[in-house]
């Protein structure tokens, strides 16, 4: 769902520390990248660390284009904006345009967004402690068949009979186009086999050890589960589907 307000109405839901994700024009195409908000002037501009992309901050100067999206309760905003000011001294700032307007699409909760992405598996025990099989093996490998904000189906190509219901498993994958997701805590749901195939539907605990290693992305590893869903969700204009009946 995907609403257009006057830009009176974002104030209330700006914050000193606000993750931004910022898509600024170059000569090289568009680049990708987050930045932290550290304040604003109403009507004027918003005031932001300068970027970083690979470990190089994105050459931009006034009058460059850019696109400001941040994800505030369930919803992602978004405004086209340009860079007003830079600094390089003391510290390297950009001053960007304040919206005129916002567009706001909504997250529904209960999505769930097909996916085809490889996913590493651990299942542990009660303590935390890995569990290995008969062949010494830990890792399981899988593809990562749909995916919503609060779990995701994998399924695996080869039987794996120790994946029971109520299992915790530890997971690793690649969320495209914002970071690699690692030692992010599941509970195996529900498990369906298939010829020659196994489906599991994994419910996401958040809270624990996971982290996430960006790619232009900044915040929590659920932060960047919700934004790669609602932006597929918006790409694509899935329709909702449960995920309390099968994660």
């Amino acid at each position: 769902m995907r609403d257009f307000e006057p830009a009176a109405s974002c104030l209330p839901i700006l914050s000193v520390g606000l993750s931004l994700q910022l898509t600024i024009e170059s000569g090289n195409g568009k680049v990708q990248c987050s930045a932290t908000l550290l304040g604003w002037k109403d009507g004027s501009w918003l005031i932001c660390e300068w970027p970083f992309h690979f470990g190089q901050a994105v050459a931009c100067e006034a009058g460059t284009r850019c696109l400001v999206r941040y994800l505030v309760a369930g919803k992602l905003i978004g405004y086209e904006s340009e860079v007003r000011i830079t600094q390089t001294s003391p510290v390297p700032l950009l001053y960007l345009a304040f919206p005129q307007a916002v567009e706001e699409i909504h997250l529904r909760k209960h999505v769930r967004v097909p996916s085809n992405e490889p996913l590493l598996l651990i299942q542990v025990d009660g303590r935390g402690a890995v569990c290995v099989d008969s062949k010494g093996g830990a890792t399981m490998g899988g593809l990562v068949q749909d995916l919503s904000v609060a779990g995701c189906r994998v399924v695996f190509q080869h039987s794996h009979p120790t994946l029971l219901q109520g299992a915790t498993v530890h997971l690793e994958f690649e969320l495209i186009g914002i970071g690699h997701v690692s030692n992010l805590t599941g509970v195996i749901k529900n498990v369906a086999d298939h010829e020659n195939a196994k489906s599991v539907g994994i419910e996401f605990r958040f809270g624990g050890k996971e982290y996430i290693e960006y790619r232009g992305w900044g915040g929590s590893v659920q932060k960047a589960i919700e934004y790669a869903v609602l932006q597929k969700e918006h790409l694509l204009g899935v329709a909702a589907a449960p995920v309390s009946e099968s994660p």
